[in-house]
């Protein structure tokens, strides 16, 4: 079976859920919105306020987990630090594991 795939051009929370409603698929529950909050000094990753739209659309929480690798995930504390510099808790609460 092939994988179908979703892409879009725009860079909005309105895209985010535009795609999600393509899926046709109804989340009950509760809802764990995986993320990647960003390694310190990286710009690569999706910035909160442009998921928030999709966040509150499914009614989910953020959950993110801390690394197993050297950096500024690893421990609890370094991570709720980095959550902070990088607008995460501004958005939500972040249900770190």
């Amino acid at each position: 079976m092939k994988s179908k795939v979703f892409f879009t051009k725009r860079l909005d929370g309105k895209a985010l859920i535009d795609i999600f409603n393509q899926l046709n698929f109804n989340l009950k529950g509760n809802v764990a919105v995986k993320l990647h909050s960003g390694e310190d000094g990286n710009k690569n990753f999706l910035p909160p306020e442009y998921v928030k739209p999709l966040v509150e659309h499914v009614n989910g929480t953020v959950v993110e987990c801390n690394t197993a690798y050297s950096g500024e995930r690893n421990t609890t504390d370094k991570h709720l630090l980095l959550l902070k510099k990088h607008k995460w808790t501004e958005y939500f609460n972040v249900d770190l594991l």
